[in-house]
């Protein structure tokens, strides 16, 4: 279905991914608490796939995030590192990432952090609640104004 006046297709979306910053509101709330909240954001932008945002370290309570040994590496973005999140009574394993070692063109990322939006609470852009991208690996955030069909639902997996 091609996209609706005001609406994105994932499918314009360039390959390689390329990185823009956005002013969108973008919230996260883990266990009740805003454990991210910045209007000073970037995205991701790839064919196929639903927008990436990256929080500021200053817009996060990093005191939450532990990070961990998973390490993974993407071939337009670089070396990736995950962090477990612990708040109060609750932990979610790999919830958040953050590229240690980022390609030339994502530099601009190199101190940000991402978050699932299917390991938290809730996810906001401008005050509309995310459905997370499909799938247990990618960390796109889908709103009402990105259209798909997304990368990481069922059959997608080579594409």
């Amino acid at each position: 279905m091609p996209p609706q006046p005001g609406q994105e297709s994932v499918w314009d979306y360039p390959r390689p991914a390329v990185l823009e910053d956005t002013d969108k509101h973008l919230r996260v709330i883990f266990n009740d608490v805003v454990i991210a909240d910045t209007k000073q954001g970037k995205r991701v932008l790839e064919t196929s796939h639903p927008p990436t945002y990256y929080f500021p370290p200053e817009d996060i309570k990093l005191e939450y995030l532990i990070p961990t040994a998973r390490k993974t590496f993407c071939e337009w973005k670089g070396w990736c590192g995950y962090y477990n999140i612990n708040l109060g009574e609750r932990q979610v394993t790999h919830g958040a990432w953050r590229f240690f070692e980022p390609s030339s063109n994502f530099i601009p990322i190199k101190e940000y952090y991402g978050f699932y939006a299917s390991l938290m609470d809730a996810c906001y852009v401008n005050d509309e609640l995310v459905t997370p991208q499909p799938g247990d690996y990618y960390g796109g955030w889908i709103t009402k104004d990105i259209v798909g069909p997304f990368k990481g639902e069922p059959g997608t997996r080579w594409w």
